[in-house]
């Protein structure tokens, strides 16, 4: 993506930040590593549970080669970021999971807030601009989304597709549009936040943007219990818009000939930084570790820009696709610390007063 931050960092082994964060262990073995030098590895707990809206490819895909690498167990449960704040929140006294792998910043803020995060500063650090990461390592970015306008390209041509998020308002689109149920998403929650935030930043009154989320609702035929299940009536026709994440849009149309494009609006749009963090008591703590260096290196991010259509974050990493390097995007100025005092009031509002009642999350 143009105009990203850059950087310059050296950054150290996994294995010398092991010994560094003091995980030694007199049961160790040696491996090659990709330059056929040998490297010590401390052994470190066996097993890691990881929370993360990633999806099963992706998640499958680290847990094999992290598996390979260090013979520890990765159990992952796939559900969407809200839902896993909801979980860690509701877990503090007894946490289950060791690592959260994947939601916007503002959840990763309210999570710390709350006490539920192990603050990790990671070797490579200081390839991380400071809107990349918690001042005091809570949590870091791994890669940065912009949200768009998704259509099924079957059903509507370039030409007429809405090119701005007013224009999702026009009544020809009713009963064309279908998203993912916001309350469980952090992405939807901060698309709709956006479109408060757009007049609540002058106003300090929510009010236009929920009326322009009445309108949007007017217009919606479904909201759908989660992604997959979005994905599936968009690519069957049965509604043809969508909003959502920039990525996604592109790996499911280059990975599984899904007939879809994406319109970036004009006027602007949220950029999430998708974090990940460790939670606070976690019961391998060290196995966490190093799954958290692990997904975070340049290797990681190319397998996540060239597979999964992931921006990153880290400023070195190099010789990335195109698609990403010569897409031009627009960021809302957002200022995040609002989304995260506001957001849940807002989405109550949208919850409780503008969600038809004839509009029931489809299963």
């Amino acid at each position: 993506m143009k105009n990203k931050k850059k950087s310059i960092v050296s950054v150290l082994t996994l294995s010398a930040a092991l010994l560094i964060s003091g995980c030694s262990n007199t049961n160790t073995k040696t491996n090659s590593n990709a330059d056929g030098a040998k490297e010590e590895k401390n052994a470190l707990e066996d097993k890691i549970v990881v929370y993360s809206p990633h999806g099963k490819d992706i998640l499958s895909k680290f847990e094999k080669q992290f598996e390979e690498k260090y013979n520890i167990d990765v159990e992952w449960l796939d559900m969407g970021s809200q839902e896993i704040l909801d979980r860690v929140r509701s877990e503090k006294n007894n946490p289950q999971a060791d690592v959260w792998w994947g939601a916007p910043s503002t959840n990763f803020n309210q999570a710390k807030d709350d006490g539920l995060l192990a603050a990790y500063q990671p070797t490579y650090s200081t390839s991380l601009d400071e809107g990349f990461r918690d001042p005091d390592w809570y949590w870091t970015g791994t890669s940065q989304t912009p949200e768009v306008i998704m259509y099924n390209s079957k059903k509507l041509s370039k030409d007429e597709v809405p090119k701005d998020w007013d224009e999702l308002l026009d009544p020809k689109w009713k009963d064309e549009i279908i998203i993912r149920y916001p309350l469980a998403s952090g992405t939807m929650r901060t698309i709709f936040s956006s479109m408060i935030y757009r007049t609540y930043k002058d106003t300090n009154d929510p009010k236009a943007g929920y009326d322009w989320l009445t309108k949007l609702d007017q217009n919606t035929k479904e909201y759908s219990a989660n992604p997959e299940m979005m994905y599936n009536k968009v690519a069957k026709g049965e509604g043809s818009l969508s909003v959502w994440a920039m990525p996604d849009v592109v790996m499911l149309k280059e990975n599984k000939n899904y007939p879809f494009e994406f319109v970036i609006p004009e006027s602007g749009t949220p950029v999430l930084t998708e974090g990940i963090a460790i939670v606070e008591g976690a019961k391998h703590p060290k196995a966490a570790e190093a799954f958290y260096e692990f997904v975070n290196t340049p290797e990681a991010a190319k397998i996540l820009a060239e597979e999964f259509y992931r921006i990153p974050t880290r400023s070195d990493v190099t010789d990335l696709p195109d698609w990403i390097t010569n897409t031009e995007i627009k960021a809302m100025d957002i200022d995040w610390n609002v989304f995260q005092e506001k957001g849940d009031e807002w989405m109550k509002y949208w919850d409780e007063n503008i969600k038809s009642g004839n509009k029931e999350i489809k299963e």
